[in-house]
Parts: structure tokens; C-alpha cells; sequence
């Protein structure tokens, strides 16, 4: 559905910069957008792309077109404060978000009777929920999702296919695990006896706070004793793993195939790249962050940024990793000089030789 540019703008509480009366039937990034869509541009950096750009209207501040315009756009813009939640809004005018199933309790699924259920909850077919477990409200449980006994969970949570909830575990409201997300496994926790290894039990749970969304084939494990924590508004990508007895605080963000080993402590509002790996029993102090692969070996302070193996200052990092690039020509200098040295050493043994030989004369 075609929406032109005062539609637009009214609904997004917008002024108008061009063609008021243009349409534009979709949304697309700025590198991608056609003479039909609305894209839009929230940095400084993104100047140069609307000049390569073919997108019909862009969303942004005053201050960004104003400095557009400067420089030769000619482009149609609606002006607002945010264009990026302004964009996020006028998407899901072009493409709404598929209504949430009807479905019911499927009699494809295999629920326990003493299971028990909110109301407006939906199970679909191969589910699986176990003994006493409790679901609150406007739930939705996916096709061939597990839920082992005496789980709990909260209000308006979304279990997609094939997640798996070991036995004990508990999720607050809002909790969204994506396909093949495994919580409440045991830790990897063993004794070596005997030339061998022997298996640790784990009777510890996994606590998932409010508004926790967790990827695709994510993993958290349970403790041993206590609980593995997962804070308040916490951001988990796909494939991440979360070890046993972890203490992870509120709104962290990790991006895909972070890994945290056993029992580390972790802040508020920590945000790690792809691929950083924490070693066990570290302490992170909230608003830290991490480049991508970085390796975390101890105690990291708070508010800080980190990168490298192991994770070190940005600064200092920064100039490590230009002083490495500068390794190649100090080899050759190094050898020149050793070179240098060789002829001068040489040059100072015959120096030398004649007056030895004049001496034992």
C-alpha cells in the first residue's frame, strides 16, 4: 500500500523537505533503496550515500539535510528528531508483523495434565510440557519446543521451534529463545579419578530475567549449585555460550559465538563482539565492552573498551597493532644493522692484527 510523503510525515509527528504529495509503497537501506522507497540517514557518514543513492524520500534530522542540501541534494526528505525509530515505525506501515497464532492448545501436542496455563496461550503441534510446569499469560510454545518439568514462566514469553527448558528452570515475562536455543543443560563440570573423568551433577537452575531475547542455538547452562543468571533486558545472539554458574547482568548485549566459561560475574550493560571469549571466574565491571575475538583472561574494570588476545585498552591496542605492521621493515633494519656491525667488527680485527704481530715480534 502506497503512502504518500504528508501521510508519512504526519504519522511520524514529520515536516516535509521536497514533494509532499510523492508515494512510496516500501522501505529499503539507502545503498539498495529504488525511486519508490523510503530509506533514511542518522550520521554524518552516511552523507556521501545519498548521493549514490536512488531512494525516493530518506528519513533524518534537521541538522543531516541541512547539511545534505549544502552539498548539492536535492533529495526529499521528512525531518525528524529520531530516523531510525522514525524508519522502525514506517516499516511496520509497509510490512506489519504477522499476527500471533490462534491456534490453541494443539491436540498434536503432548501437554502433562498437571501442567497449567494462562489464558490466550498457544501451543502447536509436537510440543512437549512436562510436570508442574507454569505458564503465564499469552504464551506461545512452538512446534516441537520442549519444556520439562516444574519449569516456570512468565507473562507473554515466545518459545520458538524446537527450543529445549531442562527440568527447574524459570523465565520471567517477556522472554523471547529462538529455534534450537537449549537452556538448563548440565555445566561442563567434571573430576578427573582414576585416569578418568567423572561427571559433576548439577542440581543448580537457570534464572531468565525480564525482556531476555535469546538466538538461535544459543546455550545456557545450569549451575551446579545455584543458579545461572541472565539479567533484565539482556541480549543474547545466535550461538552464544553461556557456561555454568555465569552471573550476567542487565542489558548486556553479545553478538554471535561469544563464549563465557564457568562461574564469571558480569555487569550491566556489557556489550561483547563476535567471537569474544571470557575465561572462568572473571569479574567484568558494567558498561565494559569488547571488540570482536577479543580474549578476556582476568578481572576487567568497568566503562572501559577492550580488544585483542588477551583483551587489553583500546589505545594500547591500537598502537600495538600498528607497531606489529611496522615489524617487516624493523626486520630489515635489524638485519642491515647487524650487517653494519659484522663489517665494523671486521674492519676493527684488522685494525688490531698488525699490532699483535708487531708485538710478538
Amino acid at each position: 500500500m502506497p503512502f504518500t510523503l504528508r501521510e508519512l510525515a504526519e504519522s511520524l509527528n514529520g515536516s516535509i523537505q521536497g514533494d509532499a504529495e510523492m508515494s512510496v509503497t516500501d522501505v529499503a537501506a539507502l545503498e539498495h533503496a529504488s525511486p519508490s522507497d523510503l530509506s533514511y540517514l542518522d550520521s554524518k557518514k552516511q552523507l556521501r550515500a545519498i548521493f549514490s543513492s536512488s531512494a525516493g524520500a530518506i528519513l533524518t534530522t534537521p541538522e543531516l539535510a541541512e547539511h545534505a542540501r549544502k552539498q548539492g541534494s536535492e533529495c526529499n526528505f521528512i525531518l525528524v528528531d529520531e530516523p531510525q525509530a522514525a524508519f522502525i515505525e514506517a516499516m511496520l506501515r509497509f510490512r506489519p508483523l504477522p499476527e500471533r497464532s490462534t491456534i490453541g492448545l494443539s491436540a498434536k501436542a503432548e501437554i502433562h495434565e498437571t501442567a497449567q496455563f494462562g489464558h490466550g496461550c498457544h501451543v502447536f503441534p509436537n510440543a512437549y510440557i512436562g510436570k508442574n510446569v507454569v505458564l503465564g499469560s499469552n504464551c506461545e510454545i512452538g512446534p516441537g519446543a520442549v519444556i520439562h518439568d516444574n519449569c516456570v514462566i512468565g507473562d507473554d514469553c515466545v518459545i520458538h521451534a524446537n527450543a529445549v527448558l531442562y527440568h527447574n528452570v524459570t523465565l520471567g515475562d517477556r522472554v523471547i529463545l529462538h529455534a534450537g536455543a537449549v537452556i538448563g543443560a548440565d555445566g561442563f563440570g567434571y573430576r578427573f579419578v582414576n585416569g578418568g573423568f567423572v561427571k559433576i551433577p548439577h542440581t543448580g537452575t537457570v534464572i531468565i530475567e525480564n525482556d531476555v531475547e535469546i538466538g538461535a542455538v544459543t546455550t545456557v547452562d545450569r549451575g551446579m549449585i545455584g543458579a545461572t543468571v541472565i539479567g533484565q533486558g539482556t541480549k543474547l545472539d545466535n550461538q552464544v555460550m553461556i557456561a555454568h554458574n555465569c552471573q550476567i547482568g542487565k542489558h548486556n548485549a553479545y553478538a554471535s559465538q561469544v563464549g563465557i566459561a564457568g562461574s564469571c560475574t558480569i555487569g550491566d550493560y556489557v556489550q561483547m563482539g563476535g567471537q569474544v571469549g571470557v575465561v572462568d571466574h572473571v569479574k567484568i565491571g558494567s558498561g565494559a565492552k569488547f571488540g570482536g575475538k577479543a580474549g578476556v583472561a582476568w578481572d576487567m574494570p568497568a566503562a572501559g573498551t577492550f580488544h585483542g588476545t588477551p583483551a587489553i585498552n583500546e589505545k594500547e591496542a591500537i598502537r600495538n597493532h600498528f607497531s606489529l605492521q611496522k615489524l617487516p621493515e624493523l626486520r630489515e633494519q635489524v638485519k642491515a644493522l647487524t650487517n653494519q656491525l659484522a663489517e665494523l667488527q671486521e674492519q676493527l680485527a684488522e685494525q688490531h692484527e698488525p699490532a699483535r704481530s708487531k708485538s710478538a715480534a
